[in-house]
């Protein structure tokens, strides 16, 4: 006979009646509700919003206890359980869906469960124990209105700074290849077709220019989430909620984060608009545009490698093929711009979300969150990946670089200044008929020598900003 084991519970009671909790879980009936009518996303909240979630009970706590309303042993309990949170050591017990009705109300009072449960065992009484500390001593002089979005824009300021952690390392990556490519010069092109000469170091460098943006970007959408609705309760009026604690819940928060928060000077507008996540998502969806636009290059420029561009060898990181032997794949690249795209698709669901508000409350900020946090931490993943496995070991092919060069009619473009427009165009035509290279052709006519061509398409002459003509140069008149 096989003993299975036993689950055992304990009974909590809330204003639809009673049901049965794990009795060793620090979740509670509200809780269990919400497993029950929320398995859509079939994901837990965000981890960070969570962390967040813990700094602002944290700092109701501290304002409660210091007005009188928390007594001291119970606030020194639910202090410990606040950080264990931010820590992170209580994410097991935060279940809810990422998704839920309620305007975030679910994740509100899991975390308020929680928190009074950590708080219960740390006092040495069972749990569930609510007529000694329970969830709504957690929640006290709170609403999910004001804690929730003050909590998720907590935690995307934190997103944001490691974001731009990764941007910055990106960043530099490409900065390094400007600096190790800068003499390898190559065709340039314009609707994939050749164009004039460049050098390889000059694309990286516009990658890094592109980049540099989006770091600055970033630094500065951070301003975008400062100011909180913390202390405005239900609708930014802050009914039930003594104006000595609203006019400091958020200095307390302020210290415990470490983040320049301020409260809103009106409370009924930050409640009820939520433009700002569209604003920062927006800024986050161009990084996200950079990143496919730079990762579709690469994978242009190393096509091939024997019947393509093959300018650059990147890392090879996997076999690219079950069935095409010796076939490697761009996939750095390829997992970048999915990143990016979904990022894009994260984007409209914002926009959608946010426009979606009624009257004094955002109901789909639950998606807002899941869809904003989830984009941070794509890019952030996607620029650390890129600058690691792929743009740091990036090779240029010199000799396919160089053939190119030679063998281009879109080389015969930096003769011009020389030649005059229209025997360079006869060269192009000769190029085109002969398949003689360029080089050769203008040593053959005698109208350059082996020296003078390669200055002219040397790396300082390719990238000089526009061309200096020495006869028509002005010249100062002295007396």
């Amino acid at each position: 006979m096989t003993d299975f084991p036993v689950t055992r519970f304990r009974q909590e009671t809330d204003l639809l009646g009673t049901r049965d909790v794990p009795a060793d879980a620090l979740y509670g009936i509200h809780t269990v509700r919400a497993l029950e009518n929320f398995p859509i996303a079939r994901r837990p909240v965000h981890r960070g919003l969570v962390h967040a979630f813990g700094a602002v009970k944290l700092a109701a706590a501290r304002t409660n206890h210091e007005l009188g309303y928390l007594d001291d042993e119970p606030m020194k309990a639910l202090e410990s359980a606040c950080e264990e949170m931010i820590e992170g050591k209580l994410d097991e017990h935060i279940v809810v869906d990422a998704l839920q009705g309620g305007a975030g109300t679910s994740t509100n009072m899991n975390v308020n469960e929680v928190l009074a449960n950590r708080a219960l065992q740390l006092l040495g009484h069972p749990l569930g124990d609510y007529a000694t500390f329970g969830p709504h001593e957690v929640n006290l002089h709170q609403s999910t209105n004001d804690t929730y979005p003050t909590a998720l824009k907590v935690a995307a300021v934190q997103s944001l700074r490691q974001l731009q952690r990764k941007v910055i390392t990106l960043l530099e990556a490409f900065q390094q290849k400007e600096h190790e490519f800068a003499d390898v010069v190559k065709i340039g092109r314009t609707q994939l077709q050749d164009a004039v000469l460049t050098t390889l170091g000059r694309e990286m460098g516009a990658y890094a220019e592109a980049i540099a943006r989006d770091r600055w970007r970033i630094y500065k959408c951070e301003e975008r989430l400062r100011v909180v609705n913390l202390g405005g309760t239900a609708i930014g009026t802050g009914l039930g909620a003594p104006r000595r604690y609203i006019f400091r819940v958020v200095e307390h928060l302020k210290q415990i984060t470490g983040l320049g928060v301020a409260r809103g000077e009106n409370l009924t507008e930050t409640t009820q608009n939520a433009d700002v996540f569209v604003e920062v998502s927006g800024i986050v969806r161009t990084l996200g545009s950079n990143l496919l636009k730079i990762a579709n290059d690469l994978r242009l420029m190393t096509s091939g490698p024997d019947a393509g561009f093959a300018e650059i060898r990147l890392p090879a990181r996997q076999a690219g093929s079950s069935i095409m032997p010796g076939k490697v794949n761009p996939v750095i690249p390829e997992t970048v711009a999915q990143a990016a795209l979904a990022v894009s698709g994260y984007d409209q669901m914002i926009f959608q979300a946010a426009s979606g508000g009624n009257l004094e409350l955002n109901h789909l900020l639950p998606l807002v969150a899941d869809a904003l946090l989830n984009s941070l931490d794509l890019l952030s993943a996607a620029c650390d990946v890129f600058a690691r496995h792929c743009v740091l070991g990036i090779e240029a092919d010199r000799e396919r670089c160089c053939r190119n060069v030679n063998n281009s009619t879109a080389t015969v473009t930096a003769l011009v200044d020389r030649l005059g427009y229209e025997t360079a165009q006869e060269l192009a035509l000769a190029m085109q008929q002969s398949g003689v290279g360029l080089r050769k052709l203008v040593e053959k006519r005698k109208l350059l020598s082996g020296q003078q061509f390669d200055e002219l398409i040397s790396p300082e002459r390719v990238t000089r900003l526009g061309s200096v003509d020495e006869s028509n140069a002005p010249t100062t008149k002295h007396e």
